[in-house]
């Protein structure tokens, strides 16, 4: 009788433990959400980058890949606690409309003209501008991201240099679409395209594309971290938020952007402030 009597009481006392082990425990882990671009997720940048910063920080980081144009759209209405872009223009006009504290350099890499190796509209060298110029006039297909994103709005500024407004047509198509959806459209078409490095390198169904436009000083392609402002979204994380950025300028962070390769090869390379 006694021995029945003992039992309740000790499941009672580790029902207690746990409840008060339960209560103390923390609510949920850190974490931050990040807008960013489809070439920083596609290229597999993140997937070599965030463990890292888990690891010294102890934060998760849920990565929203979109357009820049969208990503920083994000930011404005603070749905995200941090912007990882790469569209300078649109960055210094979110810093002067108050959306996000500061806009710094992180890392860098350059945009690649590819298109068939046949190469029937002759783009081959190294000027972007002259490239573009023998696309239109040979009225060669050519595949634009036309999402807002860093790489479209790189895309737009060329055409421009160049003198030309491509409109949509069987020749020029705006796929709306990610860095790695457009490059699955140029090469099953044949098409001419406006890529990223990062995402190419990382890209395995090249078909016949191939490089043809690099080296070109205007091909240089920034990258920009942000903080939002809690001034304008008061519940936006920007403490976390802060301890990534601090993170991923610090040397230990610069060094794992520099880390990352593809059969030997870098994809971005740190620029901490620039």
């Amino acid at each position: 009788m006694n021995f029945k009597c003992f039992r309740p009481l000790g499941l009672v006392h580790i029902g207690l433990t746990a409840l008060l082990l339960i209560a103390s425990a923390p609510s949920q882990s850190q974490s931050i959400v990040m807008a960013s671009t489809t070439s920083t997720e596609q290229s597999g940048l993140f997937a070599h980058l965030l463990p890292a910063f888990k690891k010294a920080s102890g934060i998760d980081v849920k990565v929203v890949a979109l357009g820049t144009g969208q990503a920083l759209d994000m930011g404005r209405r603070g749905d995200a606690d941090v912007l990882f872009v790469h569209d300078q223009e649109a960055e210094e006009k979110m810093v002067a409309d108050g959306f996000v504290l500061k806009r710094l350099g992180v890392m860098y890499n350059d945009f690649v003209l590819v298109g068939p190796t046949a190469d029937p509209a002759r783009v081959r060298g190294r000027d972007i501008v002259a490239a573009l110029k023998q696309v239109a006039m040979a009225n060669s297909g050519f595949v634009s991201r036309g999402d807002k994103s860093g790489t479209h709005a790189a895309e737009l500024r060329f055409w421009k240099m160049a003198g030309v407004t491509p409109t949509p047509s069987s020749a020029y198509r705006a796929c709306g679409c990610g860095m790695g959806q457009a490059l699955n459209i140029a090469a099953s078409t044949g098409a001419y395209l406006l890529a990223d490095r990062g995402t190419w390198l990382s890209f395995k169904n090249r078909a016949d594309l191939t490089v043809l436009v690099e080296g070109d000083t205007r091909l240089f392609n920034q990258y920009g971290v942000m903080v939002v402002n809690a001034a304008k979204h008061p519940h936006v994380k920007t403490a976390d938020g802060q301890k990534f950025v601090d993170w991923v300028l610090s040397p230990a962070g610069q060094a794992v952007v520099a880390s990352y390769k593809i059969d030997g090869e870098q994809l971005f390379f740190p620029n901490a402030g620039k």
